[in-house]
């Protein structure tokens, strides 16, 4: 790792190949997965990329922490892309056993919480604490109701968000360094798959059309080119779409030569996933960013808005591009025609009464099914507070948004996002995704870790800078 002062005289972080061990670790990750795949042994492959993804992610998070950082979230990137090459060329695994690489390695964060947790309520750890709390007493619940394995399946979706959050918030002294390989990972990340994304659109590849039609999602358009929802290399669009805006709004407060083509080709694709819950979230998002600058930031980020606009603007309005984008804003203007409007409010309508009468909750894992097959299918709840409500219970969902609401209102009291950009940008993420909640579960998996790691990030930023300041007054 490079060090070198910025005017400020605070240490500036950046990253060459440096760890040499560590780079070699993931490198090796790299070409093992790359060789199956144009080796022919992708069923090698599908047996061994959770092993050696674990023992890579596991090394890097004892050695390497900033490594692990940046290989977690890229695992949550590229995973289910790797998983639809080795279905595409092996044949279909209805049990998608390798989509569980990313979450047991975010959950080697669990082993910080397990140390730090007693020490945190000092810090304003009490969030997380709440967290868990809830979480644990819906898997105590879930191994009731149902059975160890439907439980663990639960928990996948609901524990790492917490665990790989508690440990950016309990790390605050390496802020720097955790913000640097963040805004490194996701203008990457946007670049990245902002032009898969376009070019899946145009194409259709044979390996995402093949898992399409293997798997019956027909809420993700048709398989065949221009008649996509785009999800990149992830596993369906709005969680493609909840990462995306992240990215997005990072873009806006930070300064790098990818700037341009990963703004050109992560809004056109985040258009073309046609979530219209993430388009209104990143709004949410940009207002609260704004709001948290101080003036002369916000005059910059208007001029930066502005640009954006002049440049994405071209793009939507040709072909094959602006048919798809003009007729998903038109639904806009008539949400009592649209039909997943209409399923959603017959879910509220169906699900309310249930979800908070239901005391005790059915538990984590609860909301699975077993098909013919075998194999574990989810139940669709499409309202994260009706979810948490249903699954946790009254007592676990007090906790659980009770913590998660606590977070909110700690990182609305911080002052430093004013000089701040990436505090100031954490917080517009974390409330956009809040503010999906009413239309989809936006704090499970991936889109979970988004929520729960930028308001985490904002609290380690908060905390970080009054460390800081107490040193140089002392």
């Amino acid at each position: 790792m490079n060090h070198s002062l910025n005017t400020t005289g605070k240490k500036r972080f950046s990253f060459g190949l440096e760890p040499p061990l560590g780079w070699t670790a993931i490198l090796a990750f790299v070409f093992f997965t790359a060789v199956c795949i144009f080796g022919g042994a992708t069923a090698i492959l599908r047996n061994g990329y959770i092993a050696v993804s674990f023992a890579v992610g596991a090394f890097l998070y004892f050695k390497y922490p900033i490594l692990y950082i940046g290989f977690t979230w890229w695992l949550w990137f590229l995973t289910p892309f790797v998983t639809r090459i080795v279905d595409w060329k092996s044949g279909f695994d209805p049990s998608r056993l390798m989509l569980v690489s990313q979450y047991v390695v975010t959950l080697l964060t669990l082993h910080t919480a397990l140390i730090y947790i007693p020490k945190s309520l000092k810090q304003g750890g009490l969030p997380f604490v709440m967290a868990f709390l809830g979480v644990f007493y819906g898997g105590l619940i879930g191994l009731i109701k149902t059975s160890p394995f439907t439980a663990a399946r639960g928990l996948f979706d609901w524990l790492p968000p917490i665990a790989f959050a508690f440990f950016l918030f309990i790390k605050w002294r390496e802020y720097p360094q955790y913000r640097q390989v963040l805004q490194r990972t996701f203008i990457w990340g946007v670049l990245v798959m902002g032009a898969y994304g376009i070019w899946q659109f145009i194409v259709a590849p044979e390996w995402d059309v093949f898992w399409l039609v293997e798997t019956e999602l027909k809420s993700m358009g048709d398989p065949e080119p221009l008649g996509l929802r785009v999800w990149s290399t992830m596993a369906s669009p709005a969680p493609f779409a909840g990462v995306m805006l992240a990215g997005l709004l990072l873009l806006l407060t930070h300064t790098h030569y990818l700037n341009i083509p990963a703004t050109a080709a992560g809004y056109l694709s985040f258009l073309l996933t046609s979530v219209r819950t993430l388009w209104g979230a990143w709004l949410v998002g940009l207002v609260t960013l704004f709001g948290s600058l101080k003036a002369r930031s916000q005059m910059r980020l208007m001029v930066v808005v502005f640009m954006m606009v002049l440049c994405i603007a071209p793009l939507t309005t040709i072909e094959p591009f602006s048919e798809t984008i003009t007729n998903r804003f038109e639904t806009f203007t008539e949400l009592d025609k649209d039909d997943s409007a209409q399923v959603r409010q017959k879910i509220y309508e169906e699900g309310l009464n249930k979800a908070l009468t239901n005391g005790l909750g059915n538990g984590v894992g609860n909301t699975f099914t077993v098909n013919e097959q075998g194999v574990l299918e989810p139940i669709v709840i499409d309202s994260g507070f009706l979810d948490t409500f249903f699954t946790l219970g009254w007592f676990g969902a007090v906790f659980y948004l009770g913590g998660m609401l606590l977070l909110v209102y700690q990182v609305f009291q911080f002052t430093e996002s004013r000089f701040d950009s990436f505090m100031a940008a954490s917080r517009g993420i974390g409330i956009a995704m809040i503010s999906t909640l009413a239309g989809n579960s936006g704090m499970l998996g991936v889109a979970g870790m988004v929520l729960w790691g930028f308001l985490a990030m904002a609290l380690a930023g908060h905390n970080y800078h009054v460390h800081e300041q107490n040193r140089f007054k002392g």
